[in-house]
């Protein structure tokens, strides 16, 4: 990427070597977020060139001095915040971020801390593992903050990526899950994954009055907030008493909307905001990943020189779940 808005071209560097506590890894796949959408159209600042898409995936190739931890032909995935290993977040440890601050996943040999990469769960190949270090932690991340467990109720907006995990893992916890679309064809792949009730917006635009019916009238523990300002008001009244908002995805854009502050207070709800997470619940989201065998639902695939082919697929709203690119 050599500017705001100008489409990425390739370029021929000299294969890097790691340095102490780093590794070199092959990178063999990402996948396409919204967030590296985002970056794309120079919406994100940063320094320009730079190798645009915060998620990779492949094997270690070379290790630095003093690396103990890993070993040459393991398999591994980039963190996406590498910098930020635990505890909550702080301006320095999110300062550099792969695609937007420094260079990112999409080449084919890419330098990396050791405690910015995590293992791949072996039941998954490279490019399934590509898709989980931005929505799967981010699903993750979003679940541990409202504690779901056994019984509880998760609703999560839209079928892309970090909806679909979220469905994928409140289910691997024993959650009920309430999953909403626009589309009944995308509701039926939700539902394949684990989805326990199923709402059309379109068919049903009172989607949140339909949440509190299929929970006797309390709301769910939890709502994945997607959509941004055009669905946060009901995202509030989907929310049981003293509940969860996670506003994760600004889908319906960036503009302010109001909220429902006698709502939030009387009913005690708690309104968060996940911008993925750090590299221990990246670890975490693996073992749940690897104990429970999920594999993610990708309904595209391209090669790299393709990227623009699997931006219009996003943008127009085409992919269920993940769209993953190959890297040679």
């Amino acid at each position: 990427m050599n500017g705001p808005g100008i489409a990425p071209v390739a370029v021929e560097r000299p294969v890097p070597e790691p340095g102490p506590g780093q590794v070199l890894v092959k990178v063999n796949a990402s996948s396409l977020n919204f967030h590296d959408n985002v970056n794309l159209m120079g919406l994100l600042p940063g320094p320009w060139p730079r190798v645009p898409m915060s998620d990779g995936a492949g094997e270690v190739v070379a290790l630095g001095a003093g690396v103990e931890d890993l070993r040459l032909g393991q398999r591994v995935m980039g963190a996406f915040n590498p910098d930020w290993q635990d505890g909550p977040p702080t301006p320095e440890n999110k300062r550099d971020l792969p695609g937007d601050s420094c260079d990112g996943w999409l080449q084919q040999y890419r330098v990396a801390n050791a405690t910015g990469v995590v293992p791949t769960p072996e039941h998954l190949s490279d490019i399934e593992a590509a898709t989980i270090p931005c929505a799967a932690v981010t699903a993750w991340a979003a679940l541990k903050e409202a504690n779901i467990g056994a019984g509880d109720v998760v609703v999560t907006q839209g079928t892309g990526g970090v909806s679909l995990f979220a469905v994928q893992l409140a289910h691997a916890l024993g959650a009920t899950t309430i999953l909403t679309s626009s589309s009944d064809d995308k509701l039926k792949i939700g539902s394949e994954l684990g989805a326990t009730h199923l709402i059309n917006y379109r068919t049903t635009p009172g989607w949140d009055a339909e949440v509190k019916k299929l929970t006797d009238g309390r709301g769910a523990h939890l709502v994945v907030e997607l959509g941004g300002p055009a669905t946060l008001a009901q995202s509030l009244h989907s929310t049981r008493m003293a509940g969860t908002v996670a506003v994760i995805g600004v889908l319906s854009g960036f503009d302010l909307t109001p909220i429902a502050v006698a709502e939030v207070m009387l009913n005690n709800l708690r309104i968060i905001g996940i911008t993925v997470g750090n590299v221990r619940t990246h670890r975490e989201v693996c073992d749940v990943i690897a104990g429970n065998r999920i594999k993610p639902h990708i309904s595209h695939v391209f090669g790299w020189e393709k990227l623009d082919d699997a931006l219009r697929v996003m943008r127009a709203g085409e992919h269920v779940g993940k769209i993953a690119l190959t890297i040679p």
